[in-house]
């Protein structure tokens, strides 16, 4: 056994260098090498995991069946996360992150094999999106995961980091599926397995590839670890082996109401987004008279623009949060995302350009940044002739709501994608603080199912509210919940606390 020693706090990813603990924590060389390899290995699979690719782009199929196949991914994942939760809280967790992982090689495998059939492919679709799904439910076991194997210290800097690597995913995924443009869409074809090689399934079989390596490397190298708020080893049912040293995991009741408030608040953070996510193209279409080309165009360079914000803005809680506290920053989360819906609101005598033609059959008012980018793919315009542009005359606020500014839309784009990024990791990692070092497997798959609700229902409320009533309308509603989820934080304020710093174990 190598020699004992009181290691620093670790910062993997964005910074290396052992720091001073305020604990003094005796752990041995050998086990505080392994635990870090473990949890890199999981920033490696978060990676993977939140890499997006459009899948929807080879089926030509109507919107609204393709609406079922954008909420098939957050259903799936919804259902699955509380299911592999308990699976990690009384198994290895190598056991739910292998097959979460095999679920999505599968679901990628049968998208490359979806231009098969001679009919009904559009529903081989849906399942494989479906099971993609699934296999994100996996959040729940990583977060779980690396909530029990770090103190309280290395909490914060940890779940940024898993965040990061969910940014970053969300950054590469579509330049990742670019770069395979040059192939074309009719590729090449393998006759012996039938396989088609081409711009769209080349990407999803490089993930199916990468999702097994990724296997291989959690067979390899992941290994059970759980510490306690101050970084000693505490004994766990997954644990391979056990040792004199380990400490059973300290008793203490979980603050129950604690736990409601903080998946209520991660809810609202998602619906958030959500909403924002879907509301992008249809407003800047109806306020700036973009054609759907300049709508993916623009929106999409907003998009991972907001990617890149949110990687600096983990980079900067990470700091923040050992001089002011997660609670804090939360709650300045919040105000910031009210800030900028609230300059969201319309207001002015100029009022934007009206689309007066006919175009049930030639536009689609109220789709989602993906559907539009369906769209474009599905059904160029046969006449030559270009689609109209403007707010469309069979929304009637169209007619008395003034035009939103683009000076004030892109400010509201900057705040919103400040706030949402804090909200998200503080409402996670004061979490997983409020659990204790208990196993969370089951806690963490609520919350991670309480956030896949919110992307399911967030675009429904907005594109409802905006249809029937405007931007004025639908923006009033989101500020009010905000001001309500506000209220509630303020309310739950002082017991969103560490279980160890409530029974006293550890001084705040």
């Amino acid at each position: 056994m190598a020699g004992l020693r009181i290691e620093g706090e670790q910062e993997p990813l964005l910074g290396d260098t052992p720091g001073s603990r305020e604990w003094d924590i005796l752990e041995t060389e050998e086990h505080y090498k392994s635990r870090w390899r473990s949890i890199r290995i999981l920033y490696l699979t978060m990676f993977l995991s939140s890499k997006y690719v459009i899948l929807t782009i080879q089926i030509r199929s109507d919107t609204r069946f393709l609406g079922w196949v954008i909420a098939s991914y957050s259903l799936g994942q919804m259902v699955a996360s509380p299911i592999f939760g308990l699976w990690s809280n009384y198994r290895p967790r190598k056991e739910p992150l292998i097959v979460s992982i095999f679920i999505s090689v599968a679901a990628n495998c049968l998208y490359a094999y979806v231009h098969i059939p001679a009919s009904h492919n559009k529903y081989y679709m849906l399942v494989a999106r479906g099971l993609l799904g699934i296999g994100a439910g996996n959040v729940a076991v990583v977060r779980s995961y690396t909530a029990g194997a770090t103190s309280l210290q290395e909490r914060t800097s940890s779940m940024a980091n898993i965040s990061m690597c969910q940014a970053l995913g969300f950054i590469l995924g579509p330049v990742f599926q670019t770069c395979f443009a040059f192939i074309g869409e009719k590729g090449v074809t393998w006759d012996v397995i039938k396989l088609r090689i081409n711009m769209y399934t080349t990407p999803v079989l490089l993930s199916a590839f990468l999702g097994i390596l990724n296997i291989i490397l959690i067979l390899a190298i992941l290994r059970e670890h759980r510490v306690d708020d101050s970084g000693r080893q505490c004994k766990n049912i997954n644990f391979e082996e056990a040792s004199s040293d380990e400490m059973q995991v300290p008793q203490g009741n979980i603050d129950q109401v604690a736990v409601v408030a903080i998946n209520v608040l991660f809810f609202v953070a998602l619906f958030i987004f959500a909403v924002f996510e879907t509301i992008i193209a249809p407003l800047t279409m109806d306020m700036y008279a973009w054609t759907q080309e300049q709508a993916v165009l623009y929106n999409g360079i907003i998009l991972a623009a907001l990617g890149v914000e949110a990687v600096v803005i983990f980079v900067g809680v990470k700091l923040l949060s050992k001089k002011i506290g997660e609670r804090a920053i939360l709650l300045g989360g919040l105000i910031i995302v009210w800030v900028g819906f609230f300059i969201l609101l319309p207001w002015g005598n100029q009022f934007p350009r009206i689309q007066w033609e006919d175009l049930h059959n030639n536009s689609i008012p109220n789709t989602t940044f993906g559907e539009i980018i369906i769209g474009l793919w599905k059904s160029p315009m046969e006449d030559g002739n270009e689609r109209p542009t403007g707010c469309w005359i069979e929304q009637a606020w169209c007619l008395y709501t003034p035009v939103i500014h683009l000076a004030q839309f892109l400010t509201s784009v900057v705040l919103i994608g400040v706030g949402y990024p804090v909200c998200n990791l503080m409402s996670y990692t004061l979490y997983s603080k409020v659990l204790g070092p208990k196993p969370q497997g089951v806690y963490m798959g609520w919350l991670t199912a309480s956030g896949s609700g919110a992307r399911i229902l967030g675009p429904v409320f907005i594109s409802q509210v905006y249809a029937h009533w405007g931007p004025r309308w639908a923006f009033s509603l989101v500020c009010g919940i905000v001001v309500l989820t506000i209220t509630l934080l303020r309310v739950v304020y002082r017991r969103l606390i560490a279980l160890s710093v409530r029974y006293g174990r550890i001084q705040e």
